[in-house]
């Protein structure tokens, strides 16, 4: 069980038995664009556990839960989910194909104890993400409709925190709960408030704009000793210690991350040696790799991955270190002769004693790839843009909500 670090209520401190709880997880997964099959995703485990625990506890269980962005092809009903959830719950899970209508009252109003019912999509409500403050949210449809019958709201998705929109924030005036995917998230980032030194941040994957606030705020609190840049990062600020790219400065150009470039080289100037980037790095010449020194660029070729000796460099710095936070991949991993650079780093993580925190889809993916033991990672992350904004300082109003409901 994930040890309690913050002021907030968590499943331990309240009776659920015969009360209508509500809930709040993360269910919105992989949908496949052709057929619209949903597909199984990690975080759905995790939040099973906390709905089975509730029910488990006699209450009467409501999930609500979203699906893509209204518009896209992956917004789509939760009919598949419920089924998806059942079976990872080992129970049944009722759907209603109803957010906050009659349909949806009557169905919540008929539900026994120990009984779950999963809600259809509440980005199918127009209002869901319209009002800007928590004490808004009382006027949308989901809250004036539902909050009648809920005694009790848990929020479980970390992942959704970042968000004020009514299924997050609306049931504010009720008591919040921390279910327990919230609570051992919370646990893992309480490490980092005062982490063990010395510390290294692995940046990179192919969103400058996730990294470099985190840097930027972590660099001037002295809680990051190591900024290891890689990815789009890492060739963003090789451009920006003065060295010519090539090729690659398009692709950050076409990318927009070449925005970010002034701030980059005010933190160079800043922060001079703790931050690291790549002094070799590895080309894509036609699918091959090619390996460069960085003072030989720029190049026509596109840079793929880190190359050999930054690699060693990286993972050198990462075994010498006793906290490691790990968001994005060093380069293009999918491709086997461009996975040297990611690996590398996965690897030493995984070898080493510090505490580990890894973040990111595609560092997830990358993790399976190269078969690395989650066991040996201290915290996997499966909080995306809510990660980054609570690495980077930002107040989450999902947090908040369970803060203000002190013990």
């Amino acid at each position: 069980m994930a040890r309690q670090v913050i002021a907030m209520l968590t499943l331990d401190d309240v009776d659920m038995k015969g009360k209508t709880v509500f809930v709040r997880p993360d269910l919105n997964m992989p949908v496949d664009e052709k057929t619209l099959r949903v597909e199984k995703s990690d975080r759905l485990a995790g939040h099973a556990k906390t709905i089975a625990e509730i029910a488990k506890k006699g209450a009467k269980v409501v999930v609500l839960a979203h699906q893509g962005r209204k518009g896209d092809y992956d917004c789509v009903h939760l009919d598949q989910h419920a089924k998806l959830l059942s079976s990872e719950i080992g129970m049944p899970v009722k759907f209603v194909s109803d957010v906050a209508g009659e349909k949806a009252k009557a169905a919540i109003s008929a539900l026994k104890k120990c009984e779950i019912l999963l809600l259809d999509n509440v980005r199918f409500l127009d209002d869901e993400a319209k009002f800007k403050t928590k004490e808004d949210y009382a006027k949308s449809i989901l809250v004036k409709n539902l909050a009648p019958l809920c005694d009790i709201f848990v929020l479980d998705g970390f992942s959704v925190s970042h968000r004020a929109q009514a299924s997050v924030v609306g049931f504010c005036q009720k008591k919040c709960v921390a279910g327990r995917v919230m609570q051992a998230e919370l646990a893992a980032l309480s490490k980092l408030k005062s982490p063990k030194k010395p510390v290294a941040f692995v940046l990179g994957g192919a969103k400058p704009e996730d990294s470099i606030g985190v840097m930027e705020v972590r660099l001037a609190n002295g809680t990051m000793d190591y900024a290891l840049t890689c990815g789009v990062l890492g060739s963003l600020f090789i451009l920006a210690s003065g060295r010519e790219l090539g090729k690659t400065t398009d692709f950050l150009k076409e990318k927009k991350a070449i925005e970010y470039l002034p701030l980059a080289r005010d933190l160079l100037a800043k922060y001079g040696s703790k931050i690291k980037f790549p002094t070799d790095v590895a080309l894509d010449d036609n699918g091959k790799r090619k390996e460069a020194d960085a003072q030989t660029l720029p190049s026509n070729l596109s840079i793929a991955d880190i190359g050999s000796k930054t690699a060693a460099e990286y993972a050198k710095i990462i075994r010498s270190c006793k906290t490691v936070v790990i968001n994005g991949p060093a380069g293009v991993y999918e491709k086997d002769e461009f996975s040297l650079g990611t690996r590398e780093i996965l690897h030493a993580i995984e070898s080493g004693k510090a505490f580990s925190l890894a973040g990111g889809g595609h560092t997830i993916s990358a993790m399976a790839k190269f078969g690395i033991d989650k066991s040996k990672i201290g915290y996997i992350s499966l909080a995306g843009k809510a990660l980054i904004e609570y690495l980077s300082g930002e107040k989450l109003p999902g947090v908040e909500i369970l803060q203000a409901q002190k013990k």
